[in-house]
């Protein structure tokens, strides 16, 4: 007897595995979409739905308590259980809405709830969740099997009711009464201010002085000078012992000032980045590539595996682990699983990272280390005397934008400032759209708004693109150093 076969075959059920899924099945193909639970997407059980709502409960206690500068004075209390309630329940509407697709996927027998391994170059053995065991073949594949958290080898000594991850932190019936915070990326930072803003004694622990994804000097500088004067934040340090005990977690390190210190936490969360899960796909028996890691080679254009028939999607590819990242991959993976050995590339968006610190953090567009000032311009502006900032008490931070010397083209942005999740959506789409600092300059911008800053910075950079470098010429005039 044969074993069952579809046209794709598709490891992961998350954002990456349904969009593959619906894109290979647009073509025409025949798709089996195989992933053991639980179901819902990251985003949305244990990512960034869950920790919004955390940062929108701390961000409301928190202007409650700095209400006095507008003459409004309140009192605050924050009720713990309530607030974790909300956020499962919502949390918990957020992925119902994933659940119930899946469910529906169930009964058209297109999800196998099993886990998947490689025997050879097209086929597969699945062990279900009921124990049983099946081979299934088919003629191309798409991994789009995720990520996990990462916890660095001191923290493992730690048991799991303290050592908390993303995947345990919103279950928690209340708020701890202390929180040490592993990692100064999205994640370590997000929800370190959100404890901190809801009462909770928090003291984030990092290493190499970067705030998440900013490359840029300056702006890093500001956004580090804004969060320390809030935050128990150490962006370097020297871990000296980790202990847990009936207490909790006794912690001795050295801070930026060198001064040894000794605390105790009720829990420990890690922030310190996400691991690709490629362990137990048996790739080597799929015949593809790997590096020395056991890792294949992934085109980011194409989402292909070599000239493979192996595609791979999502977190586990690394090149950019983020939501609509993963459904445009899943998107170009499951179409070229359909129709290989017809593989078309496509150009990707322009790179966009926004953090929900207040106040937020984004980058947009090239990478900073890549400016040089023969060929790059930086205008800024320092949100300290802004307008609306301004009305709102929220006047901290500052816009850097990136321009091409020559042609003035856009090229990027790093920053940090009040909302600039918006201001980094408007930039990113004036990059793709390959607009001008000029053409920028020539769009509408109200008064009074936030996005009025970038006026500001694109005026700044417009003037210093007809500056010629010449040699000896400090970057600094270009607004390049960093």
């Amino acid at each position: 007897m044969s074993n069952p076969k579809v046209d794709v075959a598709i490891i992961g059920a998350g954002t990456a595995g349904l969009s593959a899924r619906r894109a290979a099945a647009s073509r025409g193909a025949s798709v089996a979409l195989i992933d053991p639970g639980p179901y819902g997407t990251t985003c949305a059980r244990v990512g960034c739905m869950p920790s919004k709502l955390l940062i929108s409960a701390a961000d409301a206690a928190w202007h409650a308590r700095h209400a006095g500068v507008f003459g409004v004075e309140t009192q605050v209390q924050v009720d713990g259980p309530a607030v974790m309630r909300r956020v499962q329940a919502e949390r918990d509407r957020f992925a119902g809405f994933v659940v119930k697709a899946i469910d529906e996927l169930r009964q058209d027998g297109v999800l196998v709830s099993a886990r998947a391994r490689f025997t050879g170059p097209n086929r597969l053995a699945l062990r279900h969740v009921d124990g049983s065991e099946s081979l299934l073949d088919a003629r191309a594949f798409v991994i789009a099997t995720g990520s996990r958290p990462f916890v660095p080898p001191p923290w493992r000594v730690l048991s799991e009711p303290t050592l908390l991850t993303t995947d345990q932190l919103f279950e928690l019936p209340d708020l701890p009464k202390s929180l040490l915070v592993v990692g100064a990326g999205v994640i370590g930072l997000e929800l370190g201010q959100a404890m901190h803003r809801l009462g909770v004694r928090t003291t984030i622990l990092s290493i190499g002085g970067q705030i998440a994804f900013i490359k840029s000097r300056q702006v890093n500088a500001e956004a580090a000078r804004i969060l320390k004067s809030e935050l128990d934040l150490h962006l370097e340090h020297e871990l000296l012992s980790v202990e847990e005990g009936e207490e909790g977690v006794r912690v001795r390190f050295k801070g930026e000032d060198g001064i040894p210190r000794e605390e105790v936490f009720e829990k420990v969360l890690m922030g310190a980045g996400r691991s690709p899960n490629w362990e137990g796909l048996d790739l080597q028996q799929a015949g593809v590539p790997l590096d020395e890691r056991g890792r294949p080679d992934v085109n980011p254009y194409t989402n292909q595996v070599g000239d493979t028939h192996i595609f791979v999607a999502g977190d586990v590819s690394g090149h950019r682990p983020i939501l609509h990242e993963a459904a445009d991959e899943g998107r170009m993976a499951g179409t070229n699983a359909a129709t290989w050995p017809r593989v078309a590339a496509e150009p990707r968006k322009t790179p966009l990272s926004i953090m929900f610190t207040d106040p937020q953090v984004a980058s947009v567009g090239t990478s900073w280390p890549e400016m040089n000032c023969a060929e790059s311009r930086v205008g800024t502006v320092d949100y300290g005397d802004q307008g609306r900032a301004r009305v709102m008490n929220e006047h901290r931070g500052m816009v850097r934008i990136a321009g091409q010397a020559g042609t003035g083209l856009l090229l990027g942005a790093q920053m940090v400032g009040p909302r600039v999740e918006h201001t980094a959506h408007l930039l990113a789409w004036a990059v793709q759209s390959r607009m001008t600092v000029g053409e920028a300059l020539q769009m509408p911008f109200y008064h009074p708004v936030v996005e009025e800053g970038i006026r500001t910075a694109l005026r700044d950079l417009q003037g210093k693109l007809h500056l010629a470098h010449a040699p000896g010429v400090p970057c600094e005039e270009f607004g390049v150093g960093g």
